[in-house]
């Protein structure tokens, strides 16, 4: 027996294209699933249709709000929006029991202990088209009678799930390839509602570069941390889109509008996809080096006050041209660029007093206190020492620094100003 709708190829315009997106409220919103949603809303995007934010939720708690605030906040933050009001799978819990009814009626189901279940068939496959993976079966044999209803009253997920698809006009559901195994079962449930089934396509699963499936042991799983992490948004959703997804094997960086316009199903794969932070970091920095210095300004002032750090904004911004090709995320900013708000620790094996006795001397005497002042005074200060650059600037730097990496040298001295740069170079020599 197949039950399974084919694929329309490719994409009869006639079928109006309806997705849902359907977490469950528990816990932070993991990247694989917004990996699927990406997927869900590109694809309905790209064909004019509508993408619904459905909630699998099973009761009301306070944790539930809080989840699905978590759901939505992120799903912004990234760029993925939906059609109309966010629904809950308890808004139906009438309405689901009343067709687990019905069933019973019609002798499709029946009575157990309290519980309503489904009658499945012992003889024959069930089998679809899966829009990614193909042509699959299951042997009826292998198939539980399902509990619909629980005997509270509460709907099972194999129930509630294609119930709340066919109410909802769901022409296809785009999902993680870990719910092969339910689709059979929810082929017979909307066969016993007399319902037309979706055209079902399981996405690949998303696995760390270990082979494993991918959890806090590989590094940030939820957007927040991501975001948290100094990823833009932008960079994100065009990495996730990679993820299982190519449109020519060659195309690496695309913008929101041509994702939509490029992507389809027939070019997901059916391997599992990994997640290559090296990669993520990589595209990252291609997007921030990309941003006009205004707007890489702007997010990165906007970026250090979410993190709770409230830097002078107008030294923020004075910095931001300075690490702009330098850093591939926004949290290696206080990092690289921190010595600018905060007084430094510098390594002393890394300091030549001699060297750093005759730098405070030229800088003193440097006017303007400007970049290229301040160039032309240290050039001429290792022409005097018979130095090469790297062996006067090197403890300079560590000392006004704090490090042996910092952005340019003239330009930070610029920023720390003359005062606080003598200051640190004396610190730094010891002397009062």
């Amino acid at each position: 027996m197949i039950l399974g709708r084919g694929v329309p190829g490719p994409y009869d315009a006639a079928v109006t294209v309806r997705v849902r997106m359907a977490p469950s409220p528990t816990g932070m919103l993991h990247i694989g699933g917004v990996r699927t949603f990406l997927f869900n809303w590109l694809f309905a995007r790209g064909r004019d249709g509508e993408c619904l934010l459905r909630i699998e939720n099973t009761d009301t708690s306070r944790e539930v709000e809080e989840a699905v605030e978590q759901i939505e906040r992120s799903l912004y933050w990234l760029g993925i929006d939906w059609d109309g009001e966010t629904t809950f799978q308890l808004d139906r819990l009438e309405r689901a029991g009343e067709e687990a009814r019905r069933l019973v009626s019609e002798g499709s189901a029946y009575d157990d202990e309290g519980a309503i279940r489904i009658r499945m068939p012992d003889e024959g496959v069930t089998g679809w088209e899966d829009a990614i993976k193909g042509h699959i079966e299951f042997p009826n044999v292998e198939l539980e009678d399902v509990v619909l209803v629980r005997s509270d009253g509460r709907p099972t997920y194999n129930f509630a799930s294609p119930l709340e698809d066919w109410l909802d006009g769901i022409t296809h559901v785009v999902r993680g390839d870990d719910h092969v195994s339910n689709t059979p079962k929810q082929l017979h449930v909307l066969q016993a509602l007399g319902a037309e089934p979706p055209v079902y396509a399981h996405v690949p699963s998303v696995f760390g570069e270990d082979g494993r499936k991918l959890s806090k042991r590989h590094g940030a799983i939820s957007v927040d941390e991501f975001r948290a992490s100094g990823y833009v948004p932008e960079a994100l959703m065009n990495f996730l889109a990679l993820l299982g997804w190519a449109p020519d094997g060659e195309t690496t960086i695309m913008s929101a509008d041509e994702l939509v316009e490029r992507f389809t199903l027939e070019r997901v794969g059916s391997s599992p996809a990994t997640f290559d932070y090296a990669k993520l970091d990589w595209m990252n920095g291609v997007y921030l080096r990309a941003l006009p210095a205004d707007e890489y300004a702007s997010r990165l002032v906007g970026y250090l006050r979410d993190q709770g750090l409230e830097w002078a904004e107008d030294r923020v911004r004075a910095a931001a041209p300075l690490v702009q090709e330098k850093i591939a995320r926004f949290d290696e900013f206080p990092a690289f660029a921190g010595f600018l708000f905060h007084d430094v620790e510098p390594d002393r094996e890394l300091l030549d007093l001699r060297i750093l006795g005759f730098a405070e001397t030229a800088l003193e005497r440097t006017e303007p206190w400007s970049a290229a002042s301040l160039e032309a005074t240290l050039k001429r200060l290792c022409d005097d020492l018979g130095e090469k650059p790297r062996t006067v600037y090197l403890p300079i730097r560590v000392a006004v620094t704090g490090s042996r990496i910092s952005p340019g040298l003239y330009e930070s001295l610029e920023l720390i100003g003359r005062e606080a740069s003598l200051a640190r170079i004396r610190a730094a020599r010891g002397v009062a």
